[in-house]
């Protein structure tokens, strides 16, 4: 039994994997030395103030990703650029 359920199990790992990496599409940021990077709080505070309600945010190797509901409630995952906080689109 185990034998059947090990090489599923780790194709559903593959899969996901895959899929969240597929997920970020060919989003590029600008590279930035890190020290050069505002603050996650920073932008955290702009969008919130143009009507974002922010879920989650993480930092990737050049970017920041946001989770949230953007001003016309839409959720939607977005990317911006950690030293301009501009968007950067796919």
């Amino acid at each position: 039994m185990i034998q059947r359920i090990l090489p599923a199990a780790a194709t559903l790992v593959l899969a996901l994997s895959a899929a969240s990496a597929w997920a970020h599409g060919d989003v590029r940021c600008p590279t930035h030395p890190k020290e050069e990077w505002r603050s996650h709080e920073e932008l955290a505070k702009k969008l919130t103030q143009e009507g974002w309600v922010i879920r989650r945010m993480e930092k990737t190797a050049t970017c920041y990703e946001v989770y949230a509901k953007d001003p016309q409630g839409k959720r939607i995952e977005a990317f911006f650029d950690p030293k301009t906080f501009e968007r950067v689109e796919e």
